[in-house]
């Protein structure tokens, strides 16, 4: 099959694919290693996992271990990375996973992203596609690999799997095959056989079952007018005991406004999502017995509830959560609550603790426990006997190293709001004149969290404070919070990043000639912002991805399925220039380092390539250093060591 083309079963030796640059500071090459798991999962009998790790270079590998044979991990298959790289897999049987692979590639001056679901033995043999293949006589084509959206539990070597069919037509003819889109099949991942369990719908995007082969919820996009254009909406419709479609809920997530279903309850025939709640979002049930009755599982008067807590083979809905200082876990279910609870004690350290995967009775708990100074463990429980058994390291380099404790904070913003924040010191050093830097979040629909952080604890270890800022304009504190985002609201967002600075100054933690700003995606745009608007408080600008320019920002999504989308989310008026750091580049003083993957398809890379153009223009200091086949997250050890070293020697101290 073609997409194993560069897939490598079984043992391969890998030499001379893994450079680490010339004059690494040793400290980059620990933190900017990539985690040694990317995904693990949990055999049905709880006997075996399966983890996907990162190799040399692009490579990443497959792995099992037998447990009951002991801790030996085995190999099962390897991914070039060029440019496919494994995701995730998932046990369909004892004996066989299912795994997805995925990439993207640049065609035509446009970079698509793309995907492919398989199946495989454990073993590494009988390799199977599962995601439908482009027929000669094709006329659509999603480049999307489908999904798996139901495990089901109680058969062996199937799930139900979300697919799109094509609309074909046989050139020099009228024939068309006119039922086309996403639909769900029952797969055989033994034989690839398919049978439909929900016909092609050209309008639908999601599909949603109740963990027990059921398909009770079905998402259909509102397109724009007369065109095939994104709304930002979506019509969910539930199954009801007729066996008929029924409306549910519109969700329309350009504005953040409506219910949208996440899980189905079958024991009480509910759906569950999240909805906004007296200006936050809140985890509500909706019956779907026809009478919409709504029930509130979990809301919060401070922060949105934003997590879904799962477990098991059928993606049981045990539970929710929501972040304020740090992430609180509110448990529908008594066991799991106690365990949690028990588990964190017994570990120490201020541990959190997850679910990642249970066996198919849920009496053998895949779980992962770790802390603002521990990068992650994973542990296998057994309820039974009360064992918890050390498993995986998410980081092991790091583990051995001294971190330091990530501290809740807040500062009075210029207009006397309280911006909450994290301070991280380095380890065994007063808080008082040391070089500093501000590290606003990405997104800006995102917010920063209370734990490990690996760009901020590599900042940290050599030498500088670093402040994490959950600015307005930020997600997770509320819609008031939220603002109009942090493009149309970024003065009130880069004012409270800056006070941040300002904060570090006033209370001696910060030398005022060592202080510096670090981002990333919006978190790059607000450096940049930061250093047009308030050219005397920063020292230097890191600019990892950012966007540079609002007008560009737009333009690149002209042609995009959700350009309406993100041409309102970006917004008109003034700020598009006011905003745009590539458009006020003759106010910035400190010198800039920019870092961009030109796979990027979050933020083009031709977003600092015109940052670097404009600085040079008008005579201002600035780096820009490109890294080739990479996107936006930089998922590279060796790139990511390049970019802590050259940034560490960048800054001043």
């Amino acid at each position: 099959m073609q997409v194993f083309s560069k897939v490598i079963v079984a043992s391969i030796v890998y030499a001379g694919l893994f450079t680490f640059p010339a004059q690494a500071n040793e400290q980059a090459k620990i933190f900017g290693a990539m985690p040694a798991i990317r995904d693990i999962s949990l055999s049905p009998d709880g006997t075996k996992i399966a983890f996907i790790s990162p190799g040399p270079g692009k490579l990443s590998d497959l792995y099992t271990i037998d447990l009951a044979k002991g801790d030996q991990p085995t190999r099962v298959m390897s991914s070039s990375g060029d440019p496919e790289n494994l995701q995730w897999c998932g046990w369909v049987s004892n004996v066989r996973l299912a795994c997805r692979l995925g990439g993207l590639q640049k065609k035509a001056g446009e970079i698509y992203g793309f995907g492919t679901i398989f199946a495989i033995d454990a073993d590494g043999k009988n390799a199977k596609q599962l995601t439908l293949e482009k027929g000669a006589n094709t006329l659509t084509y999603s480049l999307g690999s489908g999904s798996i959206i139901d495990w089901l539990p109680d058969e062996q070597n199937a799930v139900l799997m979300s697919r799109y069919h094509p609309e074909e037509g046989a050139i020099g003819t009228r024939i068309v095959k006119r039922a086309y889109g996403w639909a769900v099949e029952r797969i055989d991942t033994v034989t690839g056989k398919a049978k439909f369990v929900e016909r092609p719908a050209s309008e639908a995007v999601e599909y949603i079952t109740d963990g027990e082969g059921h398909v009770r919820i079905k998402g259909m996009r509102n397109k724009l007018g007369a065109t095939e254009l994104n709304s930002g909406r979506i019509k969910y419709f539930y199954k009801n005991d007729r066996d008929k479609w029924v409306n549910l809920s519109e969700l329309n997530y350009a504005n953040r406004t409506g219910f949208n279903p996440s899980a189905v309850d079958p024991g009480k025939n509910s759906a569950i999502g999240f909805a906004p709640h007296q200006g936050r979002k809140a985890l509500i049930s909706i019956k779907l017995d026809g009478s919409g009755e709504k029930e509130i599982l979990v809301s919060n008067d401070s922060v949105d509830v934003d997590g879904l807590i799962r477990i098991g083979r059928k993606s049981r809905v045990v539970g929710a959560s929501y972040a304020k200082e740090k992430r609180t876990a509110v448990y529908f279910d008594d066991d799991l609550d106690k365990l949690a609870s028990g588990l964190a004690k017994a570990l120490g350290g201020n541990k959190s603790i997850n679910f990642s995967d249970s066996s198919q009775d849920e009496r053998k708990l895949l779980i992962w426990a770790g802390s603002d100074i521990d990068p992650g463990q994973y542990f296998l429980f057994d309820r039974d006997s009360k064992q918890l058994r050390p498993l995986l390291g998410v980081r092991p380099k790091v583990e051995i190293q001294k971190l330091a404790t990530v501290k809740p904070v807040s500062y009075s913003a210029a207009d006397g709001t309280k911006i909450p924040a994290y301070l991280t010191l380095p380890v065994g050093k007063d808080a008082k004149n040391l070089p500093a830097i501000v590290m606003p979040h990405g997104g800006p629909e995102s917010r920063d969290e209370w734990g490990f952080d690996w760009l901020s604890q590599y900042f940290v270890s050599q030498g500088f404070a670093v402040l994490q800022p959950n600015f307005r304009g930020s997600a997770g504190y509320g819609e008031q919070w939220f603002l109009d985002n942090g493009y149309q609201s970024w003065k009130t967002a880069i004012s409270d990043v800056s006070d941040g600075g300002r904060w570090l100054v006033s209370q001696g933690i910060a030398k005022p000639d060592a202080l510096s700003i670090v981002g990333w995606s919006y978190g790059g745009y607000a450096a940049l912002q930061s250093a047009a608007t308030y050219p005397d408080l920063f020292k230097a600008v890191v600019a990892i991805a950012p966007v540079t320019d609002l007008a560009l920002k737009k333009r690149n999504n002209n042609n995009q399925y959700s350009s309406t989308v993100e041409d309102n989310r970006v917004g008109q008026g003034a700020h598009i220039k006011e905003g745009s750091p590539a458009q006020n580049v003759d106010k910035i003083k400190a010198p800039v380092l920019l870092f961009h993957g030109d796979l990027d398809q979050n933020v083009m890379i031709n977003q600092s390539k015109l940052m670097e153009g404009r600085l040079k223009g008008a005579g201002k200091p600035v780096t820009f250093v490109e890294y080739k086949g990479l996107a936006h997250s930089l998922r590279n050890s060796a790139v990511r060591t390049d970019m802590l070293t050259k940034s560490a020697a960048f800054l001043p101290k």
